[in-house]
């Protein structure tokens, strides 16, 4: 029987029928009837079949919102806003009377007044179990969970995220809501509103310089390195690889800028130049008291004091160092009167043709007149003479050279007096070293 009728008048046409056959049948003379159709048990007091109140006997009778109402003979599951009206007793079986309830609905007596009835406690009502029972006077209600509004007996989740309540993003959970920040902010103390994340005091990954910028950082790289290809690590810049100007001899990349280094025998200009060290000045030569020391570039040379070779011989002429050859020698008939000892350094790679060396006559006597020459040296083809009048002229470099190297050139000069018939020479011989760079 159960669940067999779902309205109130079919209801009230299965419980005649089940109680007709439960108690139409008087027991036959002599016979002792003791037993009852389903949903009945005998009652020995009152010698009739009595129902069986199901929605007590069976635990859980109704499952889920459906709600367990007792009928004659068998239970009904419907749902808890439905009510059943209770058929009339045959006439067979004796009236029970009511008591008489002077009071409104939702109102019971209590002595001589009408006391409120609270419903929810006493399982009086049709509440889902997610609502909660509020009873109220002579009734009760049914109210949802927050975060959910009532349509008819059901509770249906609020969507709070169509109302905007979320400053960047909203995710709607069943009775509740979340918001969420997009990267780079985070959410404020009311839970709703984002505010920018400050990543640089939050250990931002640049390697050197961070800044913080509305939802989102920057970094930076001091002077001499630059950015990565992820925008966060600096690598330092080679700048020597940039040019190959930046340095006079040579570049030296460090981490974050550069430095200019100068060969043995010079030093820095500047930051960048690099100028022969004199040696001779700076005392950091080896020569002896006999030798004197001469600077050239990127190093010095120890000169003996006396040069002089045979025929020639030692003149001192206020510290020139002068040799002299004896007019009285046959051997000096073909060569020069005297030579000076003179020394001079040039850079690799001048540009030609370059005046390097003048000569200079120190006397000329009345009415002659002069020409100068190389008489002898090494290579002399990459020198010529350029006379420039009667007392001087300029040793020219005529190719470019490169060093180390060196050269000694004996430059002559000829008086001629033909009035005296009177012919004369004297030699300059030049030693040229070449330095082995272009500075």
């Amino acid at each position: 029987m159960q669940g067999a009728c779902v309205t109130t008048l079919c209801v009230c046409v299965c419980v005649f029928v089940l109680l007709r056959s439960a108690v139409s049948q008087p027991p036959k003379e002599g016979d002792t009837y003791t037993e009852c159709t389903d949903g009945y048990q005998w009652d020995p007091q009152t010698h009739h079949c009595k129902d069986i109140n199901e929605c007590e006997t069976i635990p859980d009778a109704c499952k889920g919102e459906m709600k367990c109402f007792n009928h004659y003979g068998g239970y009904l599951c419907l749902p808890r806003s439905a009510s059943v009206i209770p058929a009339p007793e045959p006439s067979s079986t004796p009236a029970v009377n009511e008591p008489f309830n002077p009071c409104p609905l939702g109102y019971e007596p209590e002595g001589d007044s009408c006391v409120d009835v609270n419903e929810c406690e006493q399982d009086e009502h049709d509440c889902q179990p997610s609502q909660e029972c509020i009873n109220t006077q002579g009734a009760f209600t049914c109210q949802c969970p927050d975060g959910y509004r009532k349509v008819g007996t059901e509770c249906i989740d609020i969507d709070e995220c169509r109302y905007r309540y979320c400053q960047h993003r909203c995710v709607n959970v069943p009775g509740s809501f979340a918001c969420q920040c997009e990267p780079g902010f985070q959410l404020a103390g009311n839970n709703r509103s984002c505010v920018d994340v400050n990543e640089c005091d939050m250990g931002a990954p640049c390697s050197q310089r961070c800044y913080n910028t509305y939802g989102t950082f920057l970094c930076r790289c001091d002077q001499g390195y630059e950015l990565g290809p992820d925008s966060l690590v600096c690598n330092d810049i080679d700048e020597c690889n940039y040019s190959s100007y930046l340095c006079q001899y040579q570049c030296v990349n460090i981490p974050g800028k550069f430095s200019c280094v100068c060969p043995e025998g010079y030093q820095l200009l500047g930051t960048r130049l690099c100028q022969d060290v004199n040696e001779c000045e700076t005392g950091e030569h080896q020569c002896t008291d006999a030798q004197t020391c001469i600077n050239i570039h990127g190093r010095y040379q120890c000169v003996d004091t006396k040069k002089c070779q045979e025929p020639y011989v030692q003149l001192s002429d206020n510290g020139i160092g002068r040799c002299v050859c004896p007019v009285t020698s046959a051997a000096c008939r073909d060569l020069p009167f005297s030579i000076v000892h003179r020394y001079m350094s040039i850079t690799s790679e001048r540009s030609v043709p370059s005046d390097i060396f003048q000569i200079l006559a120190t006397s000329v006597s009345s009415g002659a007149y002069n020409t100068f020459r190389i008489r002898s040296g090494d290579d002399n083809s990459d020198f010529y003479i350029r006379q420039i009048n009667n007392i001087s002229a300029m040793l020219v470099l005529a190719r470019a050279v490169t060093g180390p190297r060196e050269y000694m050139l004996d430059l002559e000069m000829i008086s001629v007096n033909p009035l005296l018939s009177y012919q004369t020479s004297s030699a300059l011989r030049l030693s040229i070293y070449v330095g082995p760079y272009t500075f």
